[in-house]
Protein backbone atom coordinates (compact mmCIF):
# COMPACT_ATOMS: atom_id res chain seq x y z
CA UNK A 1 0.00 0.00 0.00
CA UNK A 2 1.26 3.47 -0.93
CA UNK A 3 1.53 6.18 1.75
CA UNK A 4 -0.73 9.17 1.07
CA UNK A 5 0.68 12.70 0.94
CA UNK A 6 -0.90 16.12 0.84
CA UNK A 7 -2.27 18.92 2.95
CA UNK A 8 -4.39 18.11 5.97
CA UNK A 9 -7.52 19.96 7.01
CA UNK A 10 -5.72 21.34 10.06
CA UNK A 11 -2.85 22.57 7.89
CA UNK A 12 -5.21 24.28 5.47
CA UNK A 13 -7.10 25.95 8.34
CA UNK A 14 -3.81 27.21 9.80
CA UNK A 15 -2.79 28.72 6.46
CA UNK A 16 -6.26 30.25 5.99
CA UNK A 17 -6.05 31.81 9.48
CA UNK A 18 -2.63 33.33 8.71
CA UNK A 19 -3.79 34.74 5.37
CA UNK A 20 -7.00 36.06 6.94
CA UNK A 21 -5.08 37.75 9.75
CA UNK A 22 -2.76 39.40 7.23
CA UNK A 23 -5.70 40.67 5.19
CA UNK A 24 -7.45 42.09 8.27
CA UNK A 25 -4.25 43.85 9.36
CA UNK A 26 -3.76 45.29 5.87
CA UNK A 27 -7.38 46.47 5.73
CA UNK A 28 -6.88 48.36 9.00
CA UNK A 29 -3.48 49.93 8.18
CA UNK A 30 -3.77 50.82 4.47
CA UNK A 31 -6.15 53.80 4.98
CA UNK A 32 -3.60 55.48 7.29
CA UNK A 33 -0.88 55.12 4.66
CA UNK A 34 -3.20 56.42 1.92
CA UNK A 35 -3.94 59.47 4.05
CA UNK A 36 -0.19 60.03 4.53
CA UNK A 37 0.29 59.88 0.75
CA UNK A 38 -2.38 62.61 0.45
CA UNK A 39 -0.49 64.75 2.98
CA UNK A 40 2.73 64.34 0.99
CA UNK A 41 0.90 65.25 -2.22
CA UNK A 42 -0.48 68.41 -0.59
CA UNK A 43 2.99 69.46 0.60
CA UNK A 44 4.51 68.78 -2.84
CA UNK A 45 1.80 70.81 -4.59
CA UNK A 46 2.32 73.69 -2.17
CA UNK A 47 6.07 73.62 -2.79
CA UNK A 48 5.76 73.51 -6.58
CA UNK A 49 3.03 76.18 -6.80
CA UNK A 50 5.34 78.85 -5.38
CA UNK A 51 2.90 79.87 -2.66
CA UNK A 52 5.47 79.25 0.07
CA UNK A 53 7.64 82.19 -1.04
CA UNK A 54 4.99 84.88 -0.68
CA UNK A 55 2.57 83.65 1.99
CA UNK A 56 2.72 84.27 5.71
CA UNK A 57 2.76 81.28 8.11
CA UNK A 58 -0.95 81.78 8.94
CA UNK A 59 -1.83 81.85 5.24
CA UNK A 60 0.26 78.72 4.64
CA UNK A 61 -1.57 76.91 7.43
CA UNK A 62 -4.94 77.99 6.05
CA UNK A 63 -3.93 76.86 2.54
CA UNK A 64 -2.76 73.48 3.86
CA UNK A 65 -5.98 72.82 5.76
CA UNK A 66 -8.15 73.89 2.81
CA UNK A 67 -6.30 71.37 0.63
CA UNK A 68 -6.45 68.77 3.41
CA UNK A 69 -10.21 69.24 3.68
CA UNK A 70 -10.60 68.59 -0.05
CA UNK A 71 -8.38 65.49 0.19
CA UNK A 72 -10.28 64.26 3.29
CA UNK A 73 -7.23 64.34 5.57
CA UNK A 74 -8.51 64.17 9.14
CA UNK A 75 -5.47 63.05 11.20
CA UNK A 76 -3.37 66.21 10.88
CA UNK A 77 -4.11 68.81 13.55
CA UNK A 78 -2.91 72.45 13.56
CA UNK A 79 -0.32 71.66 16.25
CA UNK A 80 1.20 68.98 13.96
CA UNK A 81 2.07 71.57 11.30
CA UNK A 82 5.30 73.59 11.54
CA UNK A 83 6.21 76.46 9.21
CA UNK A 84 9.85 77.60 9.17
CA UNK A 85 12.07 79.68 6.87
CA UNK A 86 14.96 78.29 4.85
CA UNK A 87 16.57 80.99 2.79
CA UNK A 88 13.86 82.91 0.93
CA UNK A 89 11.24 80.16 1.12
CA UNK A 90 9.03 78.75 3.83
CA UNK A 91 9.22 75.03 4.64
CA UNK A 92 6.14 73.22 5.89
CA UNK A 93 6.76 70.17 8.06
CA UNK A 94 4.07 67.78 9.29
CA UNK A 95 4.69 65.22 12.06
CA UNK A 96 1.80 63.21 13.47
CA UNK A 97 0.87 59.84 14.96
CA UNK A 98 -2.10 57.62 14.30
CA UNK A 99 -3.31 54.90 16.66
CA UNK A 100 -5.34 52.29 14.78
CA UNK A 101 -7.28 49.67 16.76
CA UNK A 102 -6.57 46.24 15.26
CA UNK A 103 -8.24 43.57 17.40
CA UNK A 104 -9.72 43.87 20.91
CA UNK A 105 -7.19 45.87 22.96
CA UNK A 106 -4.36 45.57 20.40
CA UNK A 107 -3.56 48.77 18.49
CA UNK A 108 -1.00 49.79 15.90
CA UNK A 109 0.69 53.15 16.49
CA UNK A 110 2.17 54.72 13.36
CA UNK A 111 4.31 57.86 13.23
CA UNK A 112 4.40 59.90 10.02
CA UNK A 113 6.59 62.85 9.01
CA UNK A 114 6.72 64.80 5.75
CA UNK A 115 8.15 68.10 4.61
CA UNK A 116 7.75 70.45 1.65
CA UNK A 117 11.53 70.72 1.24
CA UNK A 118 13.43 68.41 -1.11
CA UNK A 119 15.63 66.98 1.65
CA UNK A 120 12.66 66.39 3.97
CA UNK A 121 11.13 63.56 1.94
Amino acid sequence: MKKQQGATVVGMLFIAALVGSGLILAAKLVPAYLEFMSVKKILNSMATSGDLKTMSPKEIQASFFKRADVSDVKSVKPEDLTVSREGNQSVVTVEYSIKVPVVANISACMDFAASSSAQGE
